[in-house]
């Protein structure tokens, strides 16, 4: 009789441990969200669009920083930029901080990443590292999904692209004829931009590649069934108005889930959902409990088919610590389902990033010397900004046309400046000051003694991470 109950134990906590789902997550670096086939962009992407229709896809992603440094933080601990210390590019969090290790490791999985990484310090972020290179190493991929098919071992995935980042020179661009792509309405029209955009579409080809390769070792060792499956695209591109700045270009973010007998197929969600979601996502999804340091919520309801999970989205952008960086431009968001409402700390200074340096921004000021309207009129909207702006995304989704001194948008803009407040308290964020202090911040300072405010003194070098 005692046997047979040790059996029927033992057969209880198999089942319970098989019943954990595989967590496979995959990121895309430096995407605008808009330019992926299912989202009605140009890009071909076979592989992602299969997945929407084999899963559920959002329409309204939101990651709280369009870098990728605070990005990737905010994603593997569930806390924002500010609360986190990691803000600036180039960064890392406290070290008092739990990742995705410390929460999924206690409930019984394997936690490895592949790819970019660009996090800091390795002690919090003690992964299982499946190679070294900066794209998933997917002959080491396959070995750890048959160590885990062997072993029945539940794991969460972690596979980081770095396409489609500069420079682009992946995929096959020849796909993407210059003169036929179509531009968006902010950009302007020269044969850089579109050069550019032909070789940076390739890449995002050549990223749906890498999906494909990881969901066919999925089916390799038959985990498909098991495996929740999370495909993100990461900030816009780094062509004008997208990363580097909190336009919906910038923070938004395509979002594809897959779990199959949990998520109907073929599906759309509208909810607004945060990057910081993610990992509440997965611990929930693993049976655990949320700490009360994580930010985000669960999108388990979302994936039963609930449609509204947030009513307010929020955005930082810091330059202290990126290359060809004003010395200090801060930015910060906050986003309702119909307004965008934005505070530049700083509109008395030239707004600068890596995006004014490239030759396709350099195309944009000749063209705006020669006389080319259009041009001139983006250029000074990007460069120099006000203090604030105000956005109604319904009417207007590309942005244009700033409302913020529009008297009848008087409530609005009271409304979204209140909450951005309460969101900038809830993280410790304390604006400008904020904003200087973002040098000890900088993951080449963690060990100096960096005095808040002080300005870099020597010339940035080229980050490993780009």
């Amino acid at each position: 009789m005692r046997i047979i109950r040790t059996l029927a134990i033992a057969a209880l906590l198999t089942a319970t441990a098989r019943a954990k789902p595989n967590l496979v997550f995959l990121i895309a670096d430096d995407c605008t969200w808009s330019d992926i086939g299912c989202y009605g962009g140009q890009a071909h992407t076979p592989n992602i669009n299969r997945l929407a229709t084999q899963g559920m896809r959002f329409t309204r992603c939101f990651q709280a920083a369009p870098m990728c440094s605070p990005t990737r933080h905010s994603i593997y601990t569930g806390q924002y930029p500010v609360k986190s210390g990691a803000y600036p590019n180039h960064t890392f969090v406290r070290d008092d901080v739990k990742s995705v290790v410390q929460y999924l490791k206690p409930l019984g999985y394997r936690v490895a990443l592949s790819g970019k990484t660009h996090v800091s310090p390795p002690a919090v972020f003690s992964w299982e590292r499946l190679g070294t290179a900066q794209n998933p190493d997917f002959k080491k991929v396959d070995a750890f999904l048959g160590e885990c098919a062997g072993k029945d071992q539940p794991f969460c995935l972690l596979l980081c692209s770095n396409e489609p980042h500069t420079p682009w020179n992946k995929g096959d661009p020849s796909r993407y004829p210059p003169a036929e792509i179509k531009l968006p309405p902010v950009y302007a029209d020269t044969p850089a931009t579109r050069e550019g955009m032909s070789r940076y579409l390739a890449e995002i080809t050549y990223f749906d590649g890498q999906v494909g390769s990881a969901l066919g070792l999925l089916d390799k060792h038959k985990m498909t069934e098991d495996t929740l499956v999370i495909v993100v695209s990461e900030q816009g591109n780094s062509l004008p108005f997208a990363k580097w700045t909190c336009y919906d270009r910038g923070l938004r973010s395509a979002f594809i889930a897959r779990w199959p007998g949990r998520i109907k197929p073929g599906t759309l969600n509208q909810a607004m959902i945060e990057y910081v979601d993610i990992l509440p996502t997965f611990i929930d999804a693993a049976g655990g409990e949320l700490a009360p340091e994580i930010d985000g919520r669960s999108l388990l309801p979302m994936f039963a088919g609930k449609q509204r999970h947030k009513e307010h989205v929020f955005g930082i952008m810091t330059t202290r610590g990126i290359h060809h960086g004003s010395d200090h431009f801060g930015i910060r968001s906050v986003r309702s389902e119909r307004f965008h409402y934005i505070w530049n700390f700083s509109p008395e200074i030239e707004f600068q990033n890596a995006c004014t340096n490239s030759k396709e921004f350099k195309s944009w000021e000749r063209a705006a010397a020669d006389g080319d309207k259009h041009a001139a009129e983006q250029v000074k909207r990007y460069k120099f900004r006000p203090s604030v702006e105000l956005y109604d995304i319904a009417k207007d989704p590309e942005e244009q046309r700033n409302l913020a001194k529009n008297p009848e948008y008087e409530e609005v803009r009271r409304e979204l400046r209140a909450e951005l407040e309460k969101w900038m308290e809830h993280c410790g964020d304390k604006g400008l000051r904020t904003e200087l202090d973002a040098t000890a911040h900088l993951a080449k300072n963690r060990n100096k003694k960096v005095k808040p405010g002080n300005k870099p003194k020597k010339k940035r070098k080229k980050d490993a991470n780009r």
